[in-house]
């Protein structure tokens, strides 16, 4: 395998469980110091930790917290600045998804989704911005989601979410493309884990039907797509919204 992102240091929201787990492998794989944050599941994250241990990344940082608090992206920052000196790459892939209609949407739903979904890609993008500014290099990848185009029926709030990370990704490649850093959005399909674990069968094989592919996404596929979107391959895409869902 050819090493993509050799000798880069990666953070990674979301990364003990699901795409976050696979993009962090994927990361590894390719050559990469990975440092990732989990919320509350410390069994997977000591499992991820050792799975990036056996995939070639001897010192995985392992951060706790929740990606709402602008003290813990700090933090987060800090410490894989503090080990290695540098941040290239920043992957925003914590999220949370709720399946409910808006007749059952409470106001704390609401603003909880769009505060993880939302502004917790605001506050690790600040965070991590700050030496990557200083560097004049750096590379943020945001995780959005197909049903910001409302492919099929998404939740009202999670919509809205994915639909406001895509903006905030456009507006800040656009903003921060003067220091040499690059901030792109991978918006994957429906995938065999994660999020879309948790969605109803019948959107499960409403998506299929739809799908040109008639299948949903493998985790690992988005994972070699991410490596590649950060690494120096491709050097010229910013504050592009790249889809890998199939062909909807």
């Amino acid at each position: 395998m050819s090493k993509l992102l050799e000798g880069s240091r990666c953070l990674v929201t979301g990364g003990s469980r699901g795409l976050g787990r696979a993009i962090s492998l994927a990361f590894a794989r390719h050559g990469a110091r990975v440092a990732f944050t989990y919320r509350r599941d410390t069994a997977s994250a000591d499992e991820t930790a050792r799975m990036l241990r056996d995939a070639g990344a001897p010192e995985p940082i392992v951060l706790q917290g929740t990606v709402t608090d602008s003290a813990h992206a700090k933090q987060a920052v800090d410490a894989v600045v503090s080990a290695w000196g540098a941040i290239d790459v920043l992957v925003n892939c914590a999220a949370v998804m709720q399946v409910l209609p808006i007749s059952l949407l409470e106001e704390q739903d609401f603003d909880n989704v769009m505060a993880v979904n939302v502004k917790g890609v605001y506050l690790f993008s600040r965070a991590a911005l700050r030496p990557m500014i200083r560097a004049k290099s750096g590379s943020i990848l945001n995780i959005g989601n197909f049903s910001s185009e409302r492919v099929i029926e998404a939740p009202v709030h999670y919509a809205a979410s994915k639909s406001a990370v895509r903006g905030l990704t456009e507006a800040l490649a656009r903003e921060v493309g003067r220091y040499g850093i690059r901030v792109n959005l991978l918006a994957p399909g429906m995938l065999d884990t994660g999020l879309a674990l948790g969605m109803p069968q019948h959107r499960m094989r409403e998506y299929i039907d739809q799908c040109p592919m008639h299948r949903v996404g493998r985790a690992d596929e988005i994972a070699e797509l991410a490596a590649f979107l950060v690494s120096s391959e491709s050097s010229f895409i910013s504050g592009a919204k790249i889809a890998a869902d199939g062909g909807l």
